[in-house]
């Protein structure tokens, strides 16, 4: 009897070991995946080994687990230190944001680009109008000519964006009448025409909310989440009367935390790539056809162009300032289509909820490294 209970508390006290050992290796063992573009000027560097980087934690030098060749969807070579067992996520996932008022050729053009020398079977894409977002379905690609699906993607977009950009004109002309109207007390003119132009800014779909949305839905998806954020340069129309106190009113700060959009970004893997359009919306043309100048533009670009210059480095992408949609477009794309992945173990890994900031360093220093700035120990 003796013996018997022996034999099975030595059994039971073999589980429970085994147990906390399985708990300790799930609980330490963290292999935290960082995308990373390396450029010499603006070509990307491929030859690089895995003893060529150093990934830093919080300032600290972290080992690196192993690197990966990824061109498009296809690891063309891997570095391993340690062996592992699960083959990197190299599926991509696109979504194209646009804030604009005007549905330009050149952005018919990019998505003509994308649709015809991107676009793989298996990704995936999003876009986001100012008014909805489109997701195409799953294997339509295999279903349809990609020029085709390109071409109901753009009617549906410029719809869109025709329509949000009319109400922006609407607006817009209404002010002018309202300046143009004679016998209407001033202050009623100053009164109105705030109203209307508080709702021109507020018109902007692009908040906090709609960003964490994103972020949220795109952390639960494997492989690699590339945004392309097309913004076209705006300004508001400032009747002479309302000079002096309207700048200071509507001043836009863009409506949004933004350490902390860069913080969800970088946490989710997110690469963002800014293109700031600089074709002037078509109200703005009406300004300046004016005989005589009653109106003024203020310019309330700047705050965005800082923030999102700001998110798109810290998440490892890029910022391009242009009137060309399409050749802007192309740049960003260039850049994305190749990179390493690289792993490494954190030392001293706790799930305390904090945001690790990483550094990523290669041995030749006059090559511009892009990547993640980190992510939430959750």
């Amino acid at each position: 009897m003796k013996k018997g209970f022996a034999i099975f508390l030595g059994l039971f006290l073999a589980l429970i070991l085994a147990a906390a050992q399985e708990i300790a290796h799930r609980t330490t063992v963290v292999n935290i995946e960082v995308p990373v573009r390396v450029f010499d000027g603006r070509k990307f560097v491929d030859h690089l080994k895995m003893d060529d980087f150093e990934v830093y934690e919080n300032g600290r030098l972290q080992e690196i687990v192993a690197v990966y060749l990824v061109k498009k969807t296809t690891v063309e070579r891997k570095m391993e230190a340690i062996k592992e067992t699960k083959a990197p996520e190299t599926s991509r996932n696109f979504i194209f944001i646009f804030s604009v008022s005007d549905y330009l050729k050149k952005i018919d053009e990019a998505l003509d680009y994308f649709f015809s020398n991107v676009m793989l079977q298996a990704d995936t894409v999003r876009a986001v109008s100012p008014l909805r977002t489109y997701r195409l379905i799953k294997g339509v690609a295999d279903e349809l000519p990609k020029q085709e699906i390109k071409n109901k993607l753009a009617g549906i977009l410029r719809k869109d964006i025709n329509r949000w950009g009319g109400d922006r004109r609407s607006l817009h002309r209404q002010i002018e009448d309202i300046v143009d109207m004679e016998g209407l007390d001033l202050d009623i003119k100053r009164s109105m025409c705030l109203e209307l132009l508080r709702k021109m800014s507020d018109l902007d779909h692009i908040d906090e909310s709609s960003l964490l949305k994103i972020s949220n839905q795109l952390k639960q998806i494997e492989g690699q989440k590339i945004v392309f954020l097309f913004y076209q340069k705006e300004a508001l129309p400032i009747p002479a009367f309302l000079a002096d106190e309207a700048p200071l009113e509507l001043r836009r700060d863009i409506s949004l935390d933004v350490e902390l959009i860069k913080k969800a970004f970088s946490d989710a893997s997110i690469t963002i790539h800014f293109i700031f359009l600089t074709n002037k919306p078509s109200d703005e043309d009406d300004i300046t056809q004016l005989a005589i100048p009653k109106l003024a533009r203020q310019d309330n670009s700047d705050s965005f162009f800082s923030a999102f210059t700001s998110l798109a480095k810290t998440t490892g992408g890029l910022t391009q300032s242009s009137a060309n949609a399409a050749a802007s477009f192309k740049r960003a794309m260039d850049a994305t289509e190749n990179y390493y992945l690289l792993y490494y173990h954190p030392s001293d890994y706790k799930q305390d909820g904090r945001f690790k900031e990483i550094k990523v360093k290669v041995k030749n220093s006059n090559y511009t490294v892009a990547h993640r700035a980190g992510y939430i120990a959750d």
